[in-house]
């Protein structure tokens, strides 16, 4: 009997800490984002096959988000891949409706939940205990193994990963640079306002800036002007850096909205901005598109 049926044999109702993030992939919203705008975006599941799945990595059973066209699966449903990775506060409603967006045209989309080994990011209701207590325990070869567990599942269930693009917002724009430098398979990500220079440390030994010369495709960042984490004067800095880079950092670009501060995308906080969240959604599917991953 393992140690979760022990506790369940003791206490019906008690729940590890990982059998509640798996429970709550991709619904609801974290604790520390709470309350919740009005304004948040919710998009129906309507001709999509949803849910949570497993995936294996290594020998751990990782859940993610899965959202796809209804009726394509098997391998011969051929769908373009996109890997949606979290902010800090994982796989919650938001990551799930981007998911499903993509799916709705006609993706297969995978947002894993990166944080499960450290604990539960939904959890916690202070950013700073977050990011101390979880988020900063998470290391890079974890995560990039994580994601090629992801790729390879796809490519077992209804993905044609010769298709791959990556997303991801805040930490997971950082991981999108990180991810394109790490995997050939990819053909194009889009980096929302991700971390792009930084100390290096044992578990984050590098940061995108430091790979410009290893990229394997073209990346395309989303910037707020007003970002206070992330000013522009560092996207210039990672702009000179891709100029001297190998040929996919010279194809990649940067777009810094006037006005927009961090999150601007992120449609259930106080940071989202309209017009910008909605221009850099028409720019990041035109980016996949023209880069072989649509």
């Amino acid at each position: 009997m393992s140690i979760t049926e022990l506790d369940r044999a003791a206490d019906p109702l008690a729940l590890t800490r990982r059998d509640f993030v798996r429970t709550a992939v991709g619904t609801g919203f974290a604790a520390a984002v709470q309350p919740v705008s009005a304004q948040a975006i919710r998009t129906d599941s309507d001709g999509l096959t949803v849910g949570e799945v497993t995936i294996l990595s290594g020998d751990f059973k990782m859940p993610a988000y899965r959202a796809m066209p209804a009726g394509r699966s098997g391998n011969s449903a051929n769908l373009p891949v996109v890997l949606v990775i979290s902010e800090i506060f994982g796989v919650h409603e938001h990551i799930a409706d981007v998911a499903r967006r993509f799916a709705g045209l006609g993706y297969l989309a995978i947002a894993p939940e990166l944080f499960v080994r450290q604990g539960d990011a939904q959890g916690y209701g202070e950013i700073g205990k977050l990011v101390a207590e979880v988020v900063s325990k998470v290391p890079d070869a974890q995560v990039m193994g994580d994601l090629d567990a992801c790729v390879a599942w796809a490519g077992a269930n209804g993905g044609d990963a010769g298709r791959l693009g990556i997303t991801g917002f805040c930490w997971g724009g950082r991981i999108t640079w990180l991810y394109t430098a790490h995997s050939p398979a990819v053909k194009a990500g889009v980096a929302w306002y991700g971390q792009l220079l930084g100390a290096p440390s044992e578990l984050k030994p590098t940061n995108p800036i430091d790979l410009v010369g290893k990229l394997n495709a073209p990346v395309l960042g989303l910037y707020g002007a007003e970002d206070q984490g992330i000013p522009v004067a560092a996207v210039d800095q990672m702009k000179l850096a891709l100029a001297a880079g190998n040929a996919a950092a010279k194809a990649s670009q940067f777009v810094v909205y006037p006005g927009a501060s961090h999150a601007f995308h992120a449609d259930y906080r106080p940071s989202y901005q309209k017009d910008a969240a909605e221009d850099g959604w028409k720019r990041c599917v035109a980016w996949f598109k023209a880069n072989g991953v649509a």
